[in-house]
């Protein structure tokens, strides 16, 4: 763990990181960003309003916020939400945080709580449950992240995150598309995903080689009883659709139906042609398809 180190210069502009806060930040603690975790610190200051902006978190909202680097986006959340726990797997930077926060906006540090952990680890978190996940994830890990903190924290109601271009259209792509697929029906499962803007890249030090997107859900609490599915049981029909994507429903649902014939009768039951594939059914379609072949 590294020693204390002396506290960042107040920045200029209510209290935010720009470019030159962000480097002497990262000299004095002696942290050069890493590709083992993906590291891209936000070196702007206009992207992390427009991040707070987008996500529509303020006053009565418990944040958590994965990856929070040398704090570009936690010093813009903290003022206008009650809480933020922030949830960091780099100890120099879970370690420096705090400091950084109490010379940047002393007013607010009571705010943040801050936790050193992988958050595809994290159980529990302190504070109050949180509403809204607000993050710029590591691109590498950026949908697993999202839908492991929907399913433990069922208190989420809102997410916003930035993540790499491809997967920010993966995750919000409608049915039909290209690029739809296991992480466009898992996200639309939790709630309408939509793409809520691009970022270039250059808003980032160091600047990766591809753009970033915006991606918002809007969680809405699905009563699985009255589905007559469980989300477990969803996401093992949508995980056989698309592992074998070009054939029809009746051949890729075969192993999870125990057969093709099982496959076309829970298929048929469920109002869906045996020869659709899965890049044209919705949700409701593999939430219909789950409650047919429980109910065989």
């Amino acid at each position: 763990m590294p020693e204390t180190t002396p506290a960042p210069p107040e920045a200029p502009d209510g209290g935010l990181l720009g470019p030159v806060q962000i480097r002497e930040l990262a000299d004095r603690l002696g942290v050069s960003p890493t590709k083992q975790w993906g590291q891209n610190f936000v070196i702007d200051k206009g992207t992390v309003r427009r991040i707070v902006r987008a996500s529509g978190v303020g006053a009565g909202d418990a944040v958590v916020e994965v990856g929070p680097g040398l704090g570009s986006l936690t010093l813009a959340l903290l003022p206008v939400v009650d809480h933020l726990t922030v949830v960091e797997i780099d100890p120099r930077l879970a370690e420096a945080l705090p400091g950084t926060v109490e010379a940047m906006a002393p007013q607010h540090a009571t705010r943040l709580e801050v936790v050193h952990s992988d958050a595809l680890q994290v159980t529990e978190l302190p504070g109050p449950a949180p509403t809204a996940l607000v993050a710029n994830l590591p691109y590498n890990v950026a949908v697993p992240v999202v839908l492991t903190l929907l399913e433990r924290f069922p208190s989420l109601r809102t997410v916003l995150v930035m993540v790499q271009l491809e997967v920010a259209e993966r995750m919000s792509a409608p049915p039909g598309s290209k690029v739809y697929g296991v992480p466009s029906v898992k996200c639309a499962w939790y709630g309408p995903t939509r793409l809520a803007g691009r970022i270039g890249r250059n808003v980032f030090w160091p600047a990766p080689n591809v753009d970033s997107g915006l991606v918002r859900i809007d969680v809405e609490p699905r009563d699985e009883a009255a589905l007559g599915a469980r989300r477990e049981e969803v996401f093992a029909a949508v995980d056989a659709a698309f592992a074998q994507r070009r054939k029809t429903l009746r051949a890729a649902l075969a192993g999870w139906a125990g057969s093709a014939p099982a496959a076309e009768e829970a298929l048929v039951a469920a109002g869906i042609d045996p020869r659709t594939r899965g890049e044209a059914l919705d949700v409701d379609g593999f939430i219909r398809l789950a409650a047919a072949r429980r109910s065989a």
